[in-house]
């Protein structure tokens, strides 16, 4: 057997006497556009074992593209206050996005 120790999981040895590495892996945040635009974005984050829910305003690319965090909310109630005072979207106007 030639080059490293086959262990099944998340470890990546090289040589005999590496230290293992872990893969990268990037867990799929939830996330929700409204469904008239998509610029307006909801997603979910696990942040110090709380969920928390980032509202996200999108610019078309003919103005340059990126993001505008438009706030941080704890709960679905405060969520539901964000989106009334500062987007033209509610709740039901959101979709899963692709």
């Amino acid at each position: 057997m030639s080059g490293g120790v086959s262990r099944p999981g998340p470890f990546v040895t090289r040589g005999r006497m590496a230290k293992p590495q872990v893969r990268a892996t990037v867990p799929r945040v939830p996330e929700w556009s409204c469904g008239c635009c998509g610029r307006w974005r909801v997603s979910v984050e696990l942040i110090r074992g709380r969920y928390r829910y980032r509202l996200v305003h999108r610019y078309r690319p003919e103005h340059g593209g990126g993001a505008n965090v438009i706030g941080e909310v704890a709960s679905v109630a405060e969520l539901a206050e964000l989106l009334r005072r500062y987007a033209p979207v509610g709740l039901a106007d959101l979709h899963e996005a692709a």
